[in-house]
């Protein structure tokens, strides 16, 4: 089975490659879009900032390759936001797949978002196997709102999307690679939908 992780320069793809061979499962790191559609399986990662990125994923052509996939693709962090509809980050207009805003958070509590918080209404294939409401760690200071695409939530000054999935795509805004055995458990999820 191939697996590749889209290399966008955004951010953390070591320690997703990492967490992926601690599972038995070699990535290939690729942009190229013939690598990429060929896969078996497709991750998405990212940290950093929307339009920047963006802009890499439209210079490159990767954008519209991203949305035609037909194989499961895992959105993570940054992954998932820019899989949205938009981003109040920078105005960016992202990639559509789900038909969401992601929000700034209000400054009520420390933003970013950094550490540990509880995924709670879980509803997807990425999650089987999981305790009642696991702890998985974010690093985000924005978010997704709530919405038909949601498959799990968490609460952060109010509630929001920590899981989105349409189709044969997924999304995560925690970062499974740092979250011990329940990210390993939803990256294994992932490996064996």
């Amino acid at each position: 089975m191939s697996v590749v992780i889209i290399d966008y320069n955004a951010g953390n793809v070591q320690s997703v490659t990492y967490a992926l061979n601690r599972l038995g499962v070699t990535p290939v790191l690729s942009s190229d879009l013939d690598t990429i559609m060929g896969a078996d399986k497709v991750i998405f990662p990212g940290v950093g900032e929307a339009s920047t990125a963006m802009s890499f994923l439209k210079a490159r052509g990767l954008d519209g390759v991203i949305k035609e996939l037909k194989q499961p693709v895992f959105g993570v962090c940054l992954g998932l936001q820019l899989m949205c509809k938009h981003s109040e980050e920078n105005d960016t207009d992202c990639l559509g797949i789900f038909d969401v805003e992601v929000k700034k958070f209000e400054p009520k509590l420390k933003v970013p978002q950094m550490g540990w918080n509880s995924l709670f209404d879980m509803n997807s294939d990425l999650f089987k196997g999981l305790p009642t409401d696991p702890y998985v760690y974010y690093v985000h200071s924005y978010f997704a709102e709530l919405s038909d695409y949601t498959v799990a939530q968490t609460d952060y000054i109010k509630p929001f999307s920590a899981a989105l999935q349409k189709d044969n795509f997924y999304a995560l805004q925690a970062h499974p690679e740092k979250s011990g055995k329940v990210g390993e458990r939803i990256l294994e999820n992932f490996i064996e939908l």
